[in-house]
């Protein structure tokens, strides 16, 4: 049974001390959830830097952005419960990113989808996911969860000379 994503987040002191800066679930300012989307998507943190810089403390909370389904620069974690099809999920688009995803399911079963194949990942199985055309879904009878963490990327010129043009992305 999934439950409400709690976030705890450290930080330093003024002494350099390790703190817990907050803990509780992030905030979320977005339209992404519910079973008319077929999924909740919960934005745990993202940084717009491919490099992060380390400090004592945030200087804003990271959630407070504009929701995009992809990071345009930077990194993101994103927690996705994906209703089954039973209770009104239904299979994403076919689609690709810019990004490397490793996606690790924590709960239930996700179906990925790519051109050629089919894979059933169950709790603990990985996907690095790297540009390439997919889908997911839910056939199982309960919510499958799983950690998305997107990471921006680009493609490589022999990729795409093999690519069709002009090449078409989820943003």
């Amino acid at each position: 049974m999934t439950h409400t994503p709690r976030r705890v987040v450290t930080g330093h002191d003024a002494a350099g001390k390790s703190i817990v800066l907050s803990d509780g679930p992030p905030p979320q300012h977005h339209p992404m959830r519910g079973p008319a989307v077929g999924a909740d998507f919960t934005e745990m943190w993202n940084v717009p830097q491919a490099v992060p810089a380390l400090t004592s403390t945030e200087a804003q909370e990271p959630n407070e952005r504009p929701f995009t389904l992809m990071p345009t620069a930077g990194h993101l974690l994103r927690l996705l419960d994906v209703y089954p099809l039973s209770a009104g999920g239904s299979r994403t688009v076919m689609h690709r990113t810019s990004t490397l995803d490793y996606v690790v399911v924590i709960e239930g079963e996700l179906t990925l989808i790519l051109d050629d194949s089919e894979v059933l990942l169950r709790p603990g199985d990985v996907v690095v996911q790297r540009g390439t055309d997919h889908a997911w879904e839910n056939r199982g009878t309960s919510i499958a969860r799983g950690a998305f963490f997107h990471i921006d990327a680009t493609f490589s010129g022999e990729l795409l000379a093999k690519l069709p043009q002009p090449l078409p992305l989820m943003r």
